[in-house]
């Protein structure tokens, strides 16, 4: 089994991806993008953010987050929790603003509790876990859609005043030609692939399953994705060196962002769990909500980031980039726990959910190297 890119061995409790990202920032600290160099570079990542979102578009299934309504009180408890809870705590925070964190990090911070949630990471630690892996897939497939445009819709609303400045015309446009038409140009070639897929099963007899393009080239496509990304940040923070916005920072204030965060991130999870156990839901569909409900997407994030906030994206988008670590690492102890217990039952004789799924070797791998 081949591993995902960026991905690090299993001793090493990093994602590889927060590792290419940190070297990242660190070639703009060093070299940033000055005059020409900024200009090209700036014209770079809005075609990675368009690039972004076609493949966005194109990887992502409809008909398997529609295909999977039936899960609808799962699906609303998700997005209760993506697009509601997490946005009220974000917003309760401002109270942390100036003693804790400057305005610059708690935007950075608010704007982290408006993104949708991830899609690989949540399957992959849902699986780990043993809990509904079918209804994980249509939780994230179905937050990365409705994200599309309820994030910018949020930023909208809970960004003026906090350092996002609201809507203008020209961020209108901006979400529209590099967010919602390259990512519906993504469908719509989807939908051509598979007509032409089963085109092509007819014309040779319908022998075998034939996999669309995005799943032939996985690999590449994943490279494409994480380059783009790489592309985004850099431009973002270079912008900032360029500023001397940096300079607004300490580390002990980088530090009060940590904890901060590690609190965000235990009473999302906390709530997760004990609402879906209040709620009735079984002990698989608890462990779907729990992850998918208490994430957030870097790879979602970060272009909407270079979109809504322009040349002042590189503190904004910092707090994403260690939620995203901190959330790793913790659902990746947490996983291992829910699927000791759930070998525990086994053992027990106790039947697991149908919805359930043991973990494999590809899923395992997944949950350590996944960027979400």
């Amino acid at each position: 089994m081949r591993r995902p890119v960026f991905a690090l061995p299993s001793w090493l409790p990093v994602d590889g991806f927060i590792l290419a990202l940190v070297g990242t920032v660190g070639l703009a600290a060093l070299l940033p993008a000055h005059g020409a160099a900024a200009t090209v570079a700036d014209g770079a990542s809005t075609g990675a953010v368009a690039l972004l979102f076609f493949l966005y578009g194109a990887r992502l299934s409809t008909r398997e987050a529609l295909a999977g309504l039936r899960y609808w009180r799962l699906h609303l408890t998700v997005l209760a929790c993506t697009f509601v809870a997490f946005p009220v705590l974000g917003l309760a925070a401002r109270v942390l603003v100036p003693a804790v964190l400057p305005p610059t990090l708690y935007t950075g911070l608010l704007f982290l509790c408006l993104v949708p949630s991830t899609i690989q990471s949540s399957i992959a630690f849902t699986s780990l876990a043993r809990g509904n892996v079918a209804a994980a897939i249509c939780a994230g497939s179905f937050s990365s859609l409705v994200g599309i445009v309820v994030t910018p819709l949020l930023a909208a609303l809970v960004l003026h005043g906090n350092g996002g400045g609201g809507f203008s015309a020209d961020a209108l446009l901006s979400i529209v030609c590099q967010l919602l038409l390259p990512f519906v140009a993504g469908q719509l070639l989807r939908r051509w692939w598979n007509r032409r897929g089963r085109a092509q099963r007819v014309r040779w007899g319908g022998g075998g399953r034939r996999v669309g393009f995005p799943t032939r080239h996985k690999k590449v496509l994943g490279l494409v994705d994480r380059g783009s990304i790489l592309v985004v940040v850099y431009t973002a923070f270079s912008a900032g060196m360029v500023q001397g916005i940096w300079h607004q920072v300490s580390p002990l204030r980088l530090l009060c962002l940590l904890g901060v965060e590690g609190v965000l991130l235990t009473l999302m999870l906390t709530g997760t769990s004990y609402g879906a156990a209040k709620l009735g839901f079984p002990r698989e569909d608890r462990i779907a909500i729990t992850f998918a409900g208490s994430k957030k997407s870097l790879a979602a994030g970060l272009p909407m980031a270079s979109v809504l906030f322009g040349a002042h994206a590189g503190l904004a988008v910092l707090p994403l980039m260690l939620f995203h670590q901190m959330q790793l690492m913790v659902c990746a102890v947490l996983a291992k726990r829910y699927a000791a217990r759930a070998q525990a039952s086994a053992d027990a004789g106790t039947p697991r959910h149908r919805g359930a799924a043991a973990p494999t070797e590809e899923t395992t791998t997944a949950a350590r190297g996944s960027r979400g």
